[in-house]
């Protein structure tokens, strides 16, 4: 039996996350949740109700378990990562954590992981609030990969889109488009990559199989122009988009990039791991998206 704990697994593609691990009964997966979000696994999981910014509670919450597999989804500052890597040392033989595309500035060329090497990074100490998203993911995978005892897999997803993104950032295109609203797009021209929650989820857990280790790219193949995803959206909607360089903070386009940003896969390639294409399935979600604001 493999022991698995999953931090952030009751959403999104965390919870897709352990309905995958499920599908294979050697895995005994548990849940670390503060209890505000309810999962739909009944007693097919066990849980760990606890606030991981409360260290000692942390800590004292996992006792003397052993893991084969850590996942932290909700790592976002060096002050987790450094309680995490001391909590779960000599207690995992294994640690994933989900990192993002936002270590990277903006670039017109794909960004490989060597591009920002979490093993050379300075590390400085602090909590999230004392970072930029950017900064404190950059700092959380310094602080596991140069200092954790036990191997560390570092995943860069870009923006994860699906009809079970709670943050709705397709949704809001569509409803813009839809209500004739403005859209505040900066660049209309750049490039930006995208996974589905399913991939992402499909991606950790074949990660959690493997022995790869360190920060590893993971995005749907091909990427996509601003312009171009505004344009399937008209398409499939019948309106014009009311595109606007500037606009009302409300109206700021989630997906609104000055400069284009996608990734180069080549290295979970060439460990063997193939993802869907992403002109295959984003037109399809932006249809199936549309279809719920149809009477």
């Amino acid at each position: 039996m493999r022991k698995i704990l999953i931090l952030g697994g009751t959403r999104f593609f965390g919870k897709r996350l352990v309905e995958r691990l499920l599908e294979d009964s050697k895995n005994e997966v548990t849940i670390l949740t503060r209890g505000e979000t309810s999962d739909p696994f009944g007693d097919l999981v066990h849980r760990i109700q606890v606030d991981r910014s409360q260290p000692e509670a942390f800590a004292q919450a996992l006792g003397d378990t052993s893991w084969d597999v850590v996942y932290d989804n909700i790592c976002f500052s060096p002050d987790e990562a450094d309680q995490a890597r001391r909590i779960f040392d000599g207690k995992t033989t294994r640690y994933i954590l989900t990192s993002s595309l936002s270590v990277y500035d903006f670039s017109e060329q794909a960004l490989t992981e060597e591009i920002f090497d979490p093993k050379t990074y300075p590390i400085r100490y602090g909590g999230r609030k004392d970072f930029t998203y950017q900064e404190g993911k950059r700092l959380a995978e310094a602080v596991l990969i140069q200092q954790a005892t036990f191997p560390v897999a570092a995943v860069r997803f870009p923006i994860v889109l699906g009809t079970d993104d709670y943050t709705r950032r397709l949704h809001f295109h569509i409803e813009h488009v839809r209500n004739e609203l403005p859209i505040g797009i900066p660049n209309p021209d750049a490039n930006i990559c995208f996974i589905r929650s399913d991939e992402a989820a499909d991606f950790l857990y074949w990660l959690g199989n493997s022995t790869v280790t360190g920060p590893l790219n993971a995005c749907s193949d091909g990427k996509v122009s601003i312009k171009d995803l505004i344009s399937l959206i008209e398409k499939e909607t019948g309106k014009q988009a009311v595109i606007q360089s500037e606009t009302a903070d409300a109206h700021n386009s989630p997906f609104g990039i000055t400069q284009s940003w996608f990734m180069d896969t080549a290295k979970a390639q060439s460990e063997g791991y193939k993802f869907l294409t992403l002109s295959d399935w984003l037109p399809e979600l932006v249809s199936t998206l549309n279809q719920t604001y149809e009477d």
